[in-house]
């Protein structure tokens, strides 16, 4: 049920232009200080993980493993998504406190 909510708030925000995603988009606005929340699929390769890992705790942004590829590119109505900035901050709030009551840890 928790898990549909954070979905829900991800395509919410998708649909208000409020996300980017893929690896290359996920990059150039966690650098650009746009991004205000990373979330990677729990099954992105290693180095996809470690890479985000890194960048966002130089950064200062927050950063969550959550679902699976095909999770988060089927809530973005896209294929299928290893990874994705959520661009507001609101938002961005709103799925942290979802993510965190279902349990998730920070990366």
């Amino acid at each position: 049920m928790i898990q549909n909510r954070v979905l829900s708030l991800v395509g919410l925000a998708t649909r208000a232009g409020k996300t980017a995603s893929g690896e290359f988009m996920t990059e150039k606005e966690v650098k650009s200080g746009r991004a205000a929340l990373v979330i990677v699929a729990g099954d992105a390769s290693d180095n996809t993980k470690r890479k985000f890992c890194n960048m966002c705790g130089f950064y200062k942004v927050p950063i969550y493993f959550y679902g699976d590829k095909d999770t988060l590119g089927h809530a973005m109505g896209k294929e299928f998504r290893a990874s994705l900035a959520i661009l507001d901050k609101g938002f961005a709030k709103g799925i942290q406190k979802q993510i965190e009551t279902e349990g998730n840890s920070i990366a």
